[in-house]
C-alpha cells in the first residue's frame, strides 16, 4: 500500500462495496474492525476471516490506535463513530476515496460506470477476464457464483470495479479504462438535472490518461468529443464501432458481434433481455481494447449466468416462475419487465418496493409508466435507505398513478400482506417478480410458509 495503514475501522462494513474493501485489507494482513446494524452472510464471512464487528454504532467503538476510518455514504453526518473519529483527529476516508487510494497500486484499473447495468457488465467482464491469465482483482456491486461472492483478490496487474456517479464519487478514482454504459436522470436528490449528471460523466472521462481507453455508448458520444484518451463506441447499430447483428432471442440470446460492419465473432448468452445484449457488446469491446482474444470473450460471455438479484431465477410458486431483480429506476424496471413479458406464458406480477423517497417523488410518473408493463402490481412501502420520511411522498401516491394506467394494483402494508394478495391472483405459468434495491427479496422466503 502507498501508505501503511495497519488498523482500519469500517463504518457500515456489511455493505456490498464496504465488505469487499474490508476483505482486501484482511488479505493484506491489516487489523480490521467495523460496525453494521444488520447481520448477514457477508458479516459472518468477515468474522470468519478475522474481522471484529460491532452490531451498533457507538463512539466507544472508535479508539486512538485506529489509523484509518472508512465510512459509507449511507451513514449520516451525525453518526457517533464518525463524530468520534473527527474528535480524535483520525485519518478518515469515504468508501470511494479509499477505493481510489487502493486503485493507485494497480497497473491497470477498469471502471464500469453508467446509470444502469454496472453490476451485470462488470460480471460479464469478470467472466471473460477469468478465461485469461490476467488474474484481475474484482470489486463487484453484487454477488456472483464465479467468484464466490462480491470480491476476488487477484494480482496488482489489473483492478476491475464499478464506478457510481452518485455525489460524483467516481471522480475520486484513478482509472486507465472507463466504460460508460448509459447516462440517465437518477440520484436527483444530489444532481440538479440530467445536464448536471452529464457534466459529471464528462469530468470523469477527463480523468483518464492520454493512453487510457474510454468505451462509450454511441448515443452519448457527442458529449465526449474533446476527451484526449482513446475512444471506442458500442451501440445497437452500425453507427457504433462495435454492435450486434442477426440477433436471436430463443431459446437463449445470440448475435453476431460486429466491428465496423465486419462480423468478428458469434456470441451466445445465457442471460436474457435486449439490454443485456448491449451490456455484452460493451464488455466485449472493452476486452478487445485490452487485447483479450476473441475465443476468451466468447467463452466468458457464454459462461456468465448472471449475478445475484439481477433477473435471478429463484424457483417456482404454485406453478409460477419467481424472478428477483434489483431494478429501482424506471429505465431498469422497463428493461426487466419487457424481458419478463417476452418470456412469460402467463401474467407478469410485480411486487415492487420503491427505493428512497426522493427518487420516488421525482420520478413518480416514470415509475407508473414502467409498471404498466405488468399485469398486476403489488406495491410495498418505500425503502428509506439513507433518507428520512418527511411525509411528502408515499407508496399510495404511486399506487394512484399506476391505477390511472389501468394496471391492476394493490398496496401491501408488509411482506405477509403482499403474499396474501399474491395468492389471490397468481396462476400456473405466471411470472412473479420481486423488484427493488431494498429487502423486497426477503418475500421469497415467505412464499412456501405463508398461507
Amino acid at each position: 500500500m502507498e501508505k501503511n495503514f495497519t488498523n482500519i475501522y469500517f463504518i457500515g462494513i456489511g455493505g456490498i462495496s464496504m465488505s469487499a474493501l474490508a476483505i482486501v485489507m484482511l488479505d493484506e494482513g491489516c487489523k480490521v474492525s467495523g460496525s453494521d446494524k444488520n447481520n448477514s452472510h457477508i458479516i459472518d464471512k468477515l468474522i470468519k476471516m478475522g474481522a471484529k464487528i460491532n452490531s451498533s454504532h457507538k463512539k466507544e467503538n472508535i479508539t486512538e490506535d485506529i489509523d484509518l476510518v472508512v465510512y459509507t455514504s449511507a451513514i449520516s453526518d451525525d453518526n457517533p463513530e464518525l463524530l468520534r473519529s473527527k474528535e480524535l483527529n483520525l485519518h478518515i476516508m469515504d468508501r470511494a476515496e479509499f477505493l481510489g487510494f487502493i486503485m493507485k497500486n494497480y497497473n491497470n484499473s477498469i471502471c464500469v460506470s453508467g446509470t444502469h447495468g454496472k453490476t451485470t457488465t462488470t460480471g460479464m467482464l469478470s467472466s471473460i477476464l477469468l478465461e485469461t491469465e490476467l488474474d484481475p482483482t474484482i470489486f463487484l456491486g453484487g454477488e456472483m457464483d464465479l467468484i464466490d461472492g462480491n470480491f476476488k483478490h487477484g494480482s496488482y496487474n489489473m483492478l476491475l470495479t464499478e464506478a457510481c456517479e452518485y455525489k460524483r464519487n467516481f471522480l475520486k478514482f484513478n482509472p486507465t479504462m472507463e466504460i460508460i454504459l448509459n447516462i440517465d436522470a437518477d440520484h436527483l436528490d444530489y444532481f440538479r438535472d440530467l445536464r448536471d449528471i452529464e457534466s459529471a460523466f464528462v469530468e470523469y472521462a477527463q480523468n483518464l490518461p492520454r493512453n487510457g481507453h474510454l468505451v462509450i455508448n454511441v448515443e452519448h458520444a457527442n458529449l465526449f468529443k474533446n476527451i484526449k484518451s482513446r475512444i471506442v463506441t458500442f451501440g445497437k447499430s452500425e453507427k457504433a464501432d462495435f454492435y450486434p447483428a442477426n440477433i436471436k432471442s430463443y431459446p437463449t440470446p445470440s448475435y453476431s458481434l460486429m466491428h465496423k460492419r465486419n462480423e468478428i465473432a458469434q456470441i451466445n448468452l445465457n442471460i436474457f433481455g435486449e439490454h443485456n445484449i448491449l451490456n455484452s457488446v460493451a464488455a466485449a469491446a472493452a476486452c478487445i481494447m485490452l487485447n483479450v482474444d476473441l475465443n476468451s470473450i466468447k467463452k466468458g460471455l457464454e459462461k456468465f449466468v448472471g449475478t445475484h438479484r439481477r433477473y435471478e431465477y429463484k424457483g417456482n410458486y404454485k406453478g409460477a416462475t419467481i424472478i428477483d431483480d434489483y431494478a429501482h429506476h424506471p429505465s431498469e424496471m422497463k428493461a426487466t419487465l419487457e424481458t419478463a413479458k417476452s418470456y412469460s406464458k402467463g401474467k407478469v406480477i410485480t411486487i415492487f418496493q420503491p427505493h428512497t423517497y426522493s427518487r420516488t417523488k421525482l420520478l413518480l410518473n416514470e415509475f407508473a409508466e414502467a409498471l404498466k408493463l405488468s399485469d398486476y402490481v403489488i406495491l410495498l412501502d418505500i425503502y428509506a435507505a439513507r433518507e428520512k420520511n418527511t411525509g411528502e411522498i408515499q407508496s399510495i401516491d404511486l399506487l394512484k398513478k399506476v391505477n390511472e394506467n389501468s394496471t391492476i394494483s394493490y398496496y401491501a402494508e408488509n411482506f405477509v400482506s403482499a403474499v396474501t394478495i399474491l395468492d389471490t391472483i397468481v396462476s400456473k405459468e405466471d411470472t412473479i417478480i420481486t423488484m427493488g434495491a431494498g429487502n423486497v427479496n426477503e418475500i421469497i422466503n415467505l412464499l412456501s410458509t405463508v398461507k
